[in-house]
C-alpha cells in the first residue's frame, strides 16, 4: 500500500460474500465504498462495524442492474473519495428454472445484475484506473460458470461470463499496471444458499474434499490478496475456493 489510502468500491456489499470482502478490505487498509441496492440498514451497519475498527467507509444506494445506476455509482464514490483503486464486482442475483422454462424476465434479470452490471461498471472506473497507471478489477465468479448447474443456465452464463470480461479487460489494460482476476466461490452458506434444497446441499457437501459450507469469510481474503500491490503479476486469472469440489469432477 502506498501512504495514501487507496479506495475499494464492493457491489452488493450489505451481506454475504460482499459484507466480508468490504470488511476485510478496510482490515487491510482500504476505505470501502459499501454498495447496496434495496438494504440500507444492513449496509449501515457494514459502515459502522468498519468504523468500530477504525476504518473508513462509505454506503452507496444503487441499482447496478441498470447501466444509469452502474454509472450514478461510480459517479457518486468519485465525488465522495475523488479515486476508485479497486473494483469488487460481487452484485449477483438467482432466479432459477429450466432453460426450456426460462422466462425472458428471469434470463434478463440474472444477467443484468451479475453480468452486464460488472461490464457497466468496468467501463466506469477504467479510466480514472488508466490515468492513475494502477487499478485491480476483481470479479466474484462461481463454480457454476465452470460447470454449469441444472437450473441455472442464466445463473451459469453469468457467471461464466465474468470469467470471459476479466480475461478480455486483463490483457486490454495489462500495460497500465491494471489487472482484472476472478474469484469463483463453491457453496457458501449465505443467504443466497438458505433457501436450495436440503438433498442438493447434503450432495454437494459429500463431493468435497473438505467437509462443510464455506463462510464469506472464506472467500475475502482472495479478494484482499488480489487488491493488494502483491498480486501485481496475476492477472487474467481465477481462483477457485470450492472445498476441493473440483478434484472430485464438480458438479457432475
Amino acid at each position: 500500500m502506498s501512504e495514501e489510502r487507496r479506495v475499494a468500491l464492493v457491489t452488493g456489499a450489505s451481506r454475504g460474500i460482499g459484507r466480508a470482502c468490504a470488511l476485510a478490505l478496510a482490515e487491510a487498509g482500504f476505505t470501502v465504498a459499501v454498495n447496496y441496492h434495496i438494504d440500507e440498514e444492513r449496509a449501515k451497519g457494514v459502515v459502522e462495524q468498519i468504523y468500530n475498527h477504525h476504518g473508513q467507509a462509505c454506503e452507496f444506494q444503487s441499482d447496478v442492474s441498470t447501466p444509469a445506476g452502474a454509472r450514478d455509482l461510480v459517479d457518486a464514490v468519485l465525488k465522495h473519495s475523488e479515486r476508485i483503486d479497486v473494483l469488487v464486482c460481487n452484485a449477483g442475483v438467482r432466479d432459477d428454472d429450466l432453460m426450456m422454462r426460462m422466462s425472458d424476465e428471469k434470463w434478463s434479470h440474472v444477467i443484468d445484475t451479475n453480468l452486464n452490471s460488472a461490464a457497466w461498471l468496468t467501463k466506469a472506473v477504467l479510466r480514472g484506473m488508466v490515468k492513475n497507471r494502477w487499478g485491480r478489477l476483481i470479479y466474484i465468479s462461481s463454480i457454476a460458470g465452470i460447470y454449469g448447474n441444472v437450473g441455472q443456465a442464466n445463473y451459469a452464463a453469468a457467471k461464466a461470463g465474468l470469467i470471459g470480461l476479466a480475461k478480455s479487460t486483463a490483457a486490454e489494460v495489462g500495460k497500465r499496471n491494471i489487472t482484472a482476476n476472478i474469484v469463483a466461490p463453491g457453496f457458501v452458506e449465505t443467504t443466497f444458499t438458505d433457501d436450495l434444497d436440503e438433498r442438493i446441499k447434503k450432495r454437494v457437501v459429500s463431493l468435497q474434499a473438505i467437509p462443510g459450507f464455506a463462510q464469506p469469510e472464506d472467500i475475502a481474503p482472495a479478494v484482499v490478496f488480489l487488491a493488494s500491490d502483491g498480486s501485481a503479476r496475476l492477472t487474467g486469472s481465477t481462483i477457485t475456493i470450492d472445498s476441493g469440489l473440483n478434484l472430485l469432477g464438480g458438479l457432475e
